[in-house]
């Protein structure tokens, strides 16, 4: 990987810390949040897929709008899961399972089904990510009140970090880390075998997660409620939902592009750097404690992933 490359990878990952605190501020209105955030993301990527077919910079084809249609539901099972999850666990747990699991099951499926056979290395990173979630989620001893030690979100929301939140942390954790693989395996094989063009890929993906879910907020039963949601956020969490809709997409375009350039195998471990980030930030912002030992953990993910990238 070249400097460069390394370069937009770790840009990317802090903007993707950045826009997750952002979504975190957002509880209790997951789906219409998640419509809101990728329908701005479209409108403001539509120009820019329209002035490249126009151009003839790039061609259109039903191959092209189908691989985007297919990046698309993954990433609206990928966006609706993470605030499902951020409603119900602390972030310092969800977001580095999330992003530990990710890599790991995209080496499972590259094994299984790919025909891959990772290193010796690449298989102890593996072993270490897990370790490292481990002590991402480790949790004080309760004390009385069925409060913790540690505190944190999950407290001021009132289920405290006790074994359940950890539980229910690890079990969002890894269900969006699923996502993740699934996207990622899929726009790494879009951008390299299907368009040449990132951009235009992302922006049509984008226009197609906001039409699936528009469609859904009046279709799907209890859509009342999500609209009820969908005009509070626009009048209420303009500022998180500015925040999420550019640096969202940022984040992944330069993944993309880092895609083109290097191996998967090594784009997909370098952008979980943003674990460190996100510890750091979740502490910040939302008072998680326990600091000491989320850190650590974090960077122990960093270490098994460094040495699947190595691998």
């Amino acid at each position: 990987m070249t400097p460069a490359v390394l370069g937009l990878v770790l840009f990317a990952s802090v903007a993707h810390a950045l826009w997750n605190i952002a979504a975190k501020s957002v509880s209790g209105k997951g789906y219409a949040f998640v419509l809101a955030y990728h329908g701005l993301s479209a409108i403001l990527l539509a120009p820019i897929a329209i002035w490249l077919l126009v151009s003839g910079t790039h061609a259109f084809s039903l191959g092209l709008l189908g691989a985007a249609a297919l990046s698309a539901v993954f990433h609206i099972a990928y966006s609706v899961s993470l605030q499902s999850g951020y409603d119900h666990a602390p972030l310092g747990v969800v977001y580095p399972t999330a992003r530990g699991v990710g890599p790991i099951i995209t080496i499972i499926i590259a094994v299984l089904f790919l025909g891959e056979r990772p290193t010796a290395p690449e298989t102890i990173g593996a072993f270490i990510v897990l370790a490292g979630i481990a002590v991402v989620t480790v949790h004080p001893r309760r004390v009385g009140g069925g409060r913790t030690t540690n505190g944190g979100y999950g407290m001021s929301r009132g289920h405290g970090m006790s074994s359940h939140g950890v539980g229910r942390g690890l079990a969002w954790g890894a269900l969006i880390g699923t996502f993740i693989a699934s996207y990622t395996l899929w726009d790494d094989f879009s951008v390299n075998h299907i368009t040449d063009s990132p951009l235009l890929y992302f922006a049509l993906s984008e226009i197609c997660v906001a039409t699936i879910m528009a469609v859904g907020i009046v279709t799907i039963p209890g859509g009342a409620g999500r609209r009820a949601d969908f005009t509070s956020i626009l009048a209420g969490h303009k500022r998180a939902l500015l925040t999420v809709a550019i640096l969202s997409p940022l984040a992944y375009l330069l993944v993309l592009y880092a895609m083109q350039q290097a191996p998967v195998s090594l784009v997909a471990p370098v952008r979980e750097t943003s674990i460190i980030v996100g510890t750091l930030l979740a502490w910040w912002f939302f008072g998680e404690k326990n600091i000491g030992m989320k850190l650590t953990g974090a960077v122990v993910v960093v270490a098994g992933i460094g040495l699947i990238a190595l691998g």
